[in-house]
């Protein structure tokens, strides 16, 4: 498992669990919002390590974005969920390479 493999499931996990309603939004408001900065921060990192890795990018990008709308509600569950799944499924793909073009 590659380094950027290993990210991607952690951030979809961390996603995941965001994505759970009520808990997502306690952790997310009880944090004063600094959760989305910190993920904000490994989706950054797992993009550019996906990047150099020349694997699929479409979860990271995409976990950027849910960051940045993550505090409004039911949009912010919506984005988290989605985020999660896609960040699995890239993570899960042998040898990574698929989707690359993203």
């Amino acid at each position: 498992m590659s380094g950027s493999q290993a990210m991607k499931w952690l951030t979809g996990v961390f996603e995941l669990i965001l994505a759970i309603p009520i808990l997502g939004g306690l952790i997310v408001v009880g944090s004063s919002y600094g959760v989305l900065g910190i993920m904000l921060l490994l989706h950054i990192l797992t993009l550019v390590m996906s990047a150099m890795s020349k694997e699929a990018k479409y979860g990271s990008i995409l976990g950027i974005i849910t960051s940045v709308l993550g505090w409004i509600p039911f949009v912010g569950w919506f984005f988290h969920l989605v985020s999660a799944i896609l960040l699995m499924v890239s993570a899960a793909q042998r040898g990574g390479r698929t989707g690359s073009s993203m």
